[in-house]
């Protein structure tokens, strides 16, 4: 019993009755134009003194609704409606507007429906109750009983027993056939505002879209940063060990410790200016520029060396000529590489890392290439962390090249570990 006054009578029912009651009122300004053309189609009569005039300008006004609800706002509107007064979980509607015409079919559906059932309801709502109290205080009201009010059976008696039922009656169908629409319309809400096929398509490559950014800034962040504490430690650790026995190497190394820090702190203000979408602290909005192979590779060799380990480099732009004519892009990515390389041999191996760049012709293709090839021989066993094979930073290298159409591969080589990567240089600057 008491679940069954609930359903028809509690917070939920009475918020989709109010829903209702807003679809008669927004059904209102289409109604009273058609009754105009109602009314002139039946000779200049007033359609709203006729009940059958009525209904036909209710009858016009439905399409009248269906033609404006084709309109791409009407959905987010009708989605914030049901949501907030039906119950209907948000993750069953579709978001933003209706884009697609089979969108804005269903959407132009739910709005005609939202409108006549709503006028239908408000009706009743704005009759039925001072009927039903007329009749129920029928019997006690002597004056009552004298106006005639349309019924045959009046004045005959029975309405002294019957009338206050019936008024009960009244109210009791409107509450039921308030709640009966209103769980039907939120029932065929998912159906007509519910995510269509390119509604889902787009809500995917909205969630692609931010993994990808999310993804990119936690490389530059593992790169950037991760590489700066590789470095920074294993220098404060050599400085340590030479501390008396080599004073120019630990100031050498408190350098290249200060001029990683403070390199760091640049490019982690240009990560956190992607998050931000432009630095506000500055008045251009720009942030701090990102690393490249032509600028920055011969300080982040100076500071990598300045941990003790010995590291050879051999650079060959080939017929490129100049680093600083790769595509922008290739040289952000090619120095982020080679960064994680250094890190990881710095990390984990030992004895000298040799470093090759080169600009060459693939063997398959003949297109350009940027290669980059870095070997060291691997720690003892229980003096650096051992090597997985699979860390963040390497999956990070993998993307990158990936991203230009090219590949990493890292394991081990004969008796050394390599990191080999290939980046096509055609497809140019972006």
């Amino acid at each position: 019993m008491r679940d069954g006054v609930g359903r028809l009578l509690g917070a939920r029912a009475r918020l989709r009755w109010v829903h209702q009651i807003l679809g008669g009122a927004l059904l209102m300004p289409y109604f009273l134009l058609a009754s105009v053309g109602v009314g002139s189609a039946a000779g200049g009569a007033n359609a709203l003194s006729s009940l059958p005039l009525s209904l036909a300008a209710y009858a016009a006004a439905l399409p009248l609704a269906a033609v404006t609800g084709v309109y791409g706002l009407v959905r987010p509107l009708s989605v914030t409606a049901v949501r907030v007064m039906c119950g209907v979980p948000g993750e069953r509607l579709a978001e933003g507007p209706a884009r697609s015409w089979a969108a804005r079919g269903r959407a132009s559906a739910w709005w005609t429906l939202h409108l006549g059932v709503g006028a239908l309801v408000s009706g009743m709502t704005l009759a039925v109750p001072p009927m039903a109290v007329v009749l129920i205080v029928l019997p006690f009201v002597g004056g009552l009983r004298e106006v005639r009010l349309g019924f045959g059976w009046f004045n005959t008696g029975v309405e002294t027993y019957t009338a206050p039922l019936l008024g009960i009656g009244l109210l009791a169908a409107l509450a039921l056939c308030a709640a009966g629409a209103g769980a039907l319309l939120a029932r065929l809400a998912p159906v007509l505002l519910g995510p269509t096929a390119a509604d889902r398509l787009a809500a995917a490559e909205e969630r692609a879209a931010d993994l990808a950014v999310r993804n990119r800034l936690a490389r530059e962040l593992h790169d950037a940063v991760g590489h700066a504490l590789s470095a920074v430690t294993l220098q404060a650790a050599a400085a340590r060990r030479m501390l008396e026995r080599d004073p120019d190497f630990v100031r050498e190394a408190l350098t290249a410790i200060e001029d990683t820090t403070r390199r760091t702190v640049g490019e982690l203000d240009a990560v956190l200016g992607l998050l931000r979408e432009g630095d506000p602290a500055r008045p251009d909005g720009a942030t701090a520029p990102a690393p490249t192979l032509a600028v920055d590779l011969d300080g982040l060799l100076a500071r990598s060396r300045a941990a003790g380990t010995a590291i050879t480099a051999d650079q060959d732009p080939g017929p490129v000529g100049d680093w600083s004519r790769l595509p922008e892009i290739t040289s952000r990515e090619a120095y982020r590489i080679v960064q994680e390389g250094l890190s990881n041999a710095l990390r984990h191996g030992a004895g000298p890392v040799d470093l090759r760049i080169r600009v060459r012709a693939g063997h398959d293709t003949g297109q350009r290439e940027l290669e980059i090839t870095m070997t060291n021989p691997p720690a003892p066993p229980g003096e650096r962390e051992p090597r997985t094979g699979g860390g963040r930073g390497l999956r990070g290298a993998a993307e990158r090249a990936a991203l230009l159409g090219g590949g990493v591969e890292a394991g081990p080589y004969g008796d050394r570990w390599r990191l080999r990567a290939v980046l096509p240089l055609a497809g140019g600057d972006r």
